[in-house]
């Protein structure tokens, strides 16, 4: 579900189920302290945060002078629905399950017509679901104004991290890694993939990172 956030130090009822768990481990973030350096020249930016509720994060972002909204799609994505399940029978020309991506928008993303400033994306792509990442990227691609920035981070390889995580923002160049759901990494992404995936955007920047994740700023 998508939630729109504007009031300071406002803490919002929570919708999502999703559980928050384990220590938060600071990491240091290239692209984030970039993204922040751009947040805090401009005013009045629209931020679409991807990921569970995260107070600090609100916090943090209307106290720049931003609107906020979230929306927890990976965990909607895999659990699906209430009444059923997001993933469709196997489509018989490509060997794939299908995706409700109407329904899964209708529900979780439907924007109401606003375009986003900033896109907090995180890792959220190596997580979905196949059929549901070309829909996502293009649908934030009509969602997101010109010269719009989307900071994603990606995994450099399939072992030794499947915790899905949740991103809390800091001021500075760190950010806090906090465990969610054992959700499995579902793909690896290389630079070129990424350039193919978002092939429709101006602009790609990348930052080599120490650990198993590497970021990318993508303009609109």
């Amino acid at each position: 579900m998508l939630r729109s956030l504007f009031k300071r130090n406002q803490e919002p009822e929570r919708n999502s189920p999703t559980m928050l768990s384990g220590p938060r481990i600071p990491r240091h973030s290239s692209g984030w302290a970039a993204m922040l350096k751009h947040m805090k020249e401009e005013e009045g930016l629209r931020v679409l945060d991807i990921g569970p509720t995260s107070p600090q994060n609100i916090n943090f972002i209307t106290g720049l002078g931003h609107s906020v909204y979230m929306g927890d799609v990976v965990h909607e994505a895999l659990t699906g629905p209430a009444d059923g399940s997001w993933i469709l029978p196997v489509d018989e020309a490509t060997g794939k399950p299908g995706f409700d991506v109407t329904g899964f928008f209708e529900q979780n993303l439907n924007f109401g017509g606003r375009e986003f400033d900033v896109v907090l994306l995180w890792t959220t792509l190596d997580y979905l679901p196949e059929g549901l990442i070309e829909p996502l990227v293009a649908h934030l691609h009509h969602s997101v104004s010109k010269g719009g920035r989307i900071l994603a981070l990606f995994h450099s390889k399939l072992a030794g991290a499947t915790a899905y995580c949740r991103y809390h923002l800091t001021e500075g160049d760190t950010i806090e890694m906090q465990e969610t759901e054992p959700h499995p990494i579902q793909r690896v992404y290389t630079n070129r993939n990424i350039e193919k995936l978002f092939s429709k955007y101006s602009n790609y920047r990348f930052f080599l990172a120490k650990d198993n994740l590497y970021e990318v700023i993508i303009t609109r």
